[in-house]
């Protein structure tokens, strides 16, 4: 309430992450995955583009940045899928991670599909680069939710 005219403000009501703890929680745990898998994805990217160069010039540099740009994308979807739904019941959010997850798999596919009748750019190269970032960027998030020391047991509810 402000003192001058009695009214209610905006600071006296609760946020929804302090009503919601869950939400805060998944927020938290989507900051340390992020934190943790942007170095390994941007060097997994940097490394598959210069072997796919190496190996197959200018047309496996090409394929390795887009392959980069790809699976970096797809997975900071992800995250921001996690973040965006953190708000709704658990459950919902695993039923968001998961076709989240299936969704990405499917672009993923469909870009390395689209990309085979172009002469300029070495598909396989695409292929292992999203392969290899998405394996890391998975790996590093996983490592960054574990440091977070998270309970992630449910409790049932007894009502």
């Amino acid at each position: 309430m402000t003192e001058a005219t009695g009214t209610p403000d905006d600071t006296d009501r609760p946020t929804a992450e302090e009503t919601n703890p869950h939400a805060r929680t998944v927020r938290r745990l989507a900051a340390a995955m992020l934190r943790a898998a942007v170095l390994p994805g941007a060097l997994a990217v940097l490394l598959c583009t210069v072997v796919a160069a190496f190996l197959t010039g200018m047309p496996g540099l090409l394929g390795g940045l887009i392959g980069g740009a790809v699976a970096f994308g797809s997975s900071l979807l992800t995250l921001w899928l996690m973040r965006s739904t953190a708000d709704f019941h658990p459950m919902f959010v695993m039923v968001a991670a998961l076709g989240g997850y299936i969704g990405k798999m499917i672009v993923l596919f469909v870009v390395v599909t689209l990309l085979r009748g172009l002469d300029f750019v070495h598909v396989d190269a695409v292929a292992l680069t999203i392969l290899v970032t998405v394996l890391v960027w998975t790996a590093a998030e996983v490592r960054g939710f574990r440091k977070t020391r998270t309970p992630t047991i449910a409790v049932a509810d007894r009502s």
